[in-house]
């Protein structure tokens, strides 16, 4: 399955939770999670059991959908936090928490991570001084992201970091907010990552 480009609303809504995939509208209160808190189409409304693989399933298109990540993709990360030691959940978590695009979000420097992910295909995004253009790459512990000098008076880039005072930055980045840049300062721990998935049940999911 490729990376999903349609309407983000629709998926919010099939799994009744904000998977951080608006920006200015979620934080304005005008998603339509909001105002419609049932699934899209004409079945959306109706409940249903859902079986013990359903909701592995679930869980892992989540996590998909709000890191922005292909099937392929995941599964790879998958494998490398299980080859990882430690908890195989918690090692998936971190790992998507170091991809740039997610980096870049996180820092503020994007309102959502689709944006954060174009921001560095179309080479706004420096690390360590240098442009990398690809949004898969694993940022490392001490690794500075800056914005370019050409990009710098981007609106949307400034707009986004305003958006981002209301929520707050993550405690494992250090971003100077004049001088558009951060540091990935260390991994984060699972209880601070707050995102509504349960990566145990996906470990269950790709253990079977």
């Amino acid at each position: 399955m490729a990376r999903y480009i349609g309407p983000v609303e629709k998926i919010e809504r099939r799994f009744g939770v904000s998977l951080d995939m608006k920006g200015e509208r979620r934080l304005a209160g005008k998603c339509a999670l909001n105002s419609r808190k049932y699934g899209p189409g004409q079945h959306g409304q109706n409940g249903g059991k859902i079986s013990e693989y359903g909701l592995q399933l679930r869980e892992k298109q989540k996590a998909k959908f709000m890191y922005g990540v292909s099937e392929k993709q995941f599964k790879a990360i998958f494998n490398e936090a299980h080859r990882i030691e430690g908890n195989t959940g918690e090692n998936l978590i971190k790992l998507l928490e170091q991809r740039l695009d997610n980096v870049v979000y996180r820092m503020g420097f994007a309102s959502t991570r689709r944006f954060a992910r174009q921001l560095v295909t179309h080479g706004h995004i420096l690390v360590d001084g240098k442009k990398v253009n690809i949004p898969s790459f694993f940022v490392k512990i001490g690794q500075k992201i800056s914005i370019r000098e050409k990009s710098t008076d981007n609106k949307q880039i400034i707009r986004s970091l305003e958006l981002t005072k209301q929520t707050g930055i993550v405690p494992w980045v250090d971003v100077d907010e004049n001088k558009l840049f951060g540091i990935f300062t260390r991994l984060p721990n699972r209880d601070e990552v707050v995102i509504p998935v349960e990566e145990r049940l996906i470990v269950e999911l790709y253990s079977k």
